[in-house]
């Protein structure tokens, strides 16, 4: 990332560009140590650490719960802990950047992040990651135009279509769904690899004609977009396509986008996948373990950021198999059940 200028947002939720080479990028700002998987799992941080968290597009969900999440660190821990979140690209290329160590905490979807243990589609080999919780879900998010002619997924041969930023989750996803529609997302699509602002950007100007987003609910980049553009676009409903999708991944299920989140005038069935919290498996237990606990003792906190953190829950924390959870974040959710 050296070189590369990316959105940082402190602890204490101050917003500045700065570049990644003078900060030393997410993980290596004064980072935690490595585990030592013989000494017990206390949860108490004894050292004054910084960690990095990468999240996702600055309009995404990921990225107004990570900078919620890196405010409430150091308050939860006495100020041994202060975090830092990021703007990134999300979920493989979050991965990539947690696993060398650029950052120590990551948002990741669950598909990608079993892809990534696993070694599989975007990955070679195994990734040594682990999770400290799934957490809320993402609903995938197709938006066309109205006058683009689009009325199922095969529709889109031909179309300017925004798949996402490059290696992200949403992208995984995308093309997923167009080969799933019988496409072929190198060639028979026009495919735009932006980020959110610019594709809803390109959505109000015409130059694309549909995108694809997953995410929480409601996502202000989307937000945005019904409400400067509500009578000109509407959501595409994707479920005729799940069972293909189910076949590929079980993380994969249906959902309902809700009128509310956007003020449409109906619902609409869609696919989700939950998401998860990776860390790599040589994190530090103590600080693996305070993270998770500050993840649920300050829900609230997260809740007022974005209502997509609601759905957060002891309930579903652990159900992250076949990826596993970092021995911290299994003293954190033990103790946190005791309660």
């Amino acid at each position: 990332m050296s070189g590369k200028t990316v959105r940082l947002a402190a602890g204490a939720g101050v917003l500045a560009l700065v570049t990644a080479g003078a900060v030393g990028c997410g993980g290596k700002q004064g980072g935690a140590a490595r585990d030592d998987a013989a000494s017990e799992v206390t949860c108490e941080v004894t050292r004054d650490t910084r960690v990095g968290i990468a999240t996702g597009n600055a309009t995404g969900v990921y990225y107004v719960v990570g900078n919620a999440l890196a405010g409430q660190l150091s308050d939860a821990t006495g100020g041994r802990l202060t975090g830092t979140a990021a703007e990134t690209g999300a979920s493989v290329t979050n991965v990539e950047q947690l696993v060398a160590g650029q950052y120590d905490v990551a948002f990741s979807l669950f598909d990608t992040a079993v892809n990534a243990v696993q070694g599989k589609d975007s990955f070679s080999a195994p990734q040594p990651v682990a999770a400290l919780a799934r957490i809320y879900d993402n609903y995938t998010q197709v938006v066309v135009r109205n006058d683009a002619g689009i009325a199922s997924v095969a529709d889109m041969r031909g179309k300017r279509i925004s798949t996402g930023s490059p290696k992200s989750g949403t992208e995984v996803i995308a093309n997923r769904l167009l080969a799933a529609a019988g496409l072929d997302p190198a060639k028979d699509v026009q495919a735009q690899r932006l980020d959110l602002t610019k594709t809803v950007e390109g959505m109000k100007d015409g130059s694309i004609d549909a995108f694809f987003w997953s995410g929480g609910l409601p996502t202000g980049g989307v937000t945005d977009l019904f409400t400067t553009a509500g009578d000109r676009v509407r959501f595409l409903d994707i479920t005729p396509l799940l069972p293909r999708m189910a076949e590929l991944n079980p993380a994969y299920q249906a959902g309902t986008i809700g009128r509310d989140a956007y003020r449409t005038a109906s619902d609409t069935p869609t696919i989700v996948v939950p998401n998860v919290l990776l860390v790599r498996t040589d994190l530090d237990a103590n600080v693996a373990c305070a993270i998770t606990r500050t993840l649920f003792d300050r829900k609230n906190a997260l809740v007022q950021a974005n209502p997509a953190a609601n759905g957060i829950s002891l309930e579903t924390a652990r159900r992250t198999d076949p990826v596993p959870l970092h021995r911290g974040a299994e003293k954190a959710l033990t103790d946190l059940g005791a309660r």
